[in-house]
């Protein structure tokens, strides 16, 4: 195929571009190149002949014309997005513009040109969205998200991609185009920025620092390996009914205490203290976040039925890849600890 892949600079996003040209497809990447985004998550594939780069803002309708026209995709797979929910507490407009007003440009240019190469049938303008916008959970195992379950934002992130969801959904009832929508439960691995979780638990004990968790750490997710999740967002665009929505979960649920202690046992076997004490006496409790969901649990049967898929990497196994991971490229790290807002407390505060 010929993917153009909005967001590819970012984190779950180069994780596609990598498969893809690994599998062989086309792949341009539109990407902003906003603060989250980095060029050395596709360094890998940059001189591939299969793959190409134009940095652009899906916020810039005339940008998209330009690189459907150039690229003549065969899908979209569009993850550009801004994705962090405590940056959508201090400052939810930049998630309106680029959630809803700039999927909503993606939409029309996918459109026109659709409709100029005579709406092809193999068309698919693949939206990949998250599980926070049914909103949460109670922490009952028999409870879980479902393609049918209502939507429910609790945040201003999961309630702009909640309206980017719909959007795509109507451009599919109202104009015919051929859409897909996937929604994932929480992505971790290589090259997560180091403003969430994970990476902020490994960095952040490496350093000596205090690992923070919210409230008491009940908050429970489901983790999915990010390069599992590339593979099934390939799977969706290339075998997905149009119209049908996909959830995509890691069948690993985990409250954040138990992650961070799982992850502090990781780093005590491969980066020993040199005291000899554990990483755990590091954790510190801080006052949780605003509107905070207690726990997201996907339902992945309808992807394992119609598609054949399902996780492959355990939660355990995918965190010692995580760990071992930073610990070798600190190049990779380290020069992204200086952008703003990274290794400061965001979302504490509400006042506009």
């Amino acid at each position: 195929m010929r993917l153009l892949v909005t967001g590819g600079a970012g984190f779950i996003g180069s994780a596609v571009v990598r498969l893809a040209i690994a599998r062989g497809h086309e792949v341009m990447n539109l990407d902003a190149l906003t603060y989250a985004a980095c060029l050395a998550n596709v360094a890998s594939v940059a001189e591939d002949p299969r793959y190409s780069f134009v940095q652009a803002d899906i916020r810039d309708r005339a940008a998209l014309d330009a690189a459907f026209a150039a690229h003549r995709p065969d899908a979209v797979m569009h993850l550009a997005a801004e994705s962090h929910v405590d940056r959508s507490i201090d400052g939810p407009r930049d998630f309106v513009d680029t959630n809803i007003a700039g999927t909503f440009n993606m939409l029309e240019a996918a459109r026109g040109y659709w409709a100029q190469a005579g709406r092809p049938e193999g068309f698919r303008f693949h939206h990949v969205s998250t599980d926070e916008v049914y909103g949460t959970l109670p922490h009952d195992p028999g409870a879980l998200f479902t393609e049918d379950t209502a939507y429910d934002p609790r945040s201003p992130y999961s309630a702009s991609k909640a309206a980017s969801d719909h959007l795509v959904r109507a451009w599919h009832h109202t104009y015919g185009l051929p859409v897909v929508v996937s929604n994932c439960s929480n992505n971790y691995g290589p090259y997560h920025f180091p403003e969430k979780l994970i990476p902020v638990i490994i960095l952040n004990a490496l350093a000596g620092k205090p690992l923070p968790i919210y409230g008491d750490g009940s908050n429970i997710r489901d983790w999915l390996y990010v390069e599992d999740h590339a593979d099934a967002l390939l799977l969706v665009a290339a075998r997905g009914a149009p119209g049908r929505s996909y959830n995509i979960g890691g069948e690993n649920e985990r409250s954040n205490l138990q992650l961070v202690e799982t992850l502090c046992g990781i780093l005590d076997d491969m980066r020993p203290r040199p005291n000899g004490q554990s990483y755990a006496a590091q954790i510190t409790f801080v006052p949780d976040r605003p509107g905070h969901d207690a726990r997201y649990a996907i339902d992945p049967g309808r992807i394992r039925r119609e598609l054949g898929w399902r996780p492959s990497v355990t939660v355990e196994d995918g965190l010692r890849r995580t760990v071992r991971w930073y610990l070798e490229n600190e190049d990779w790290w380290r020069p992204l600890q200086s952008r703003q807002g990274v290794g400061v407390r965001l979302g504490a505060g509400m006042t506009p």
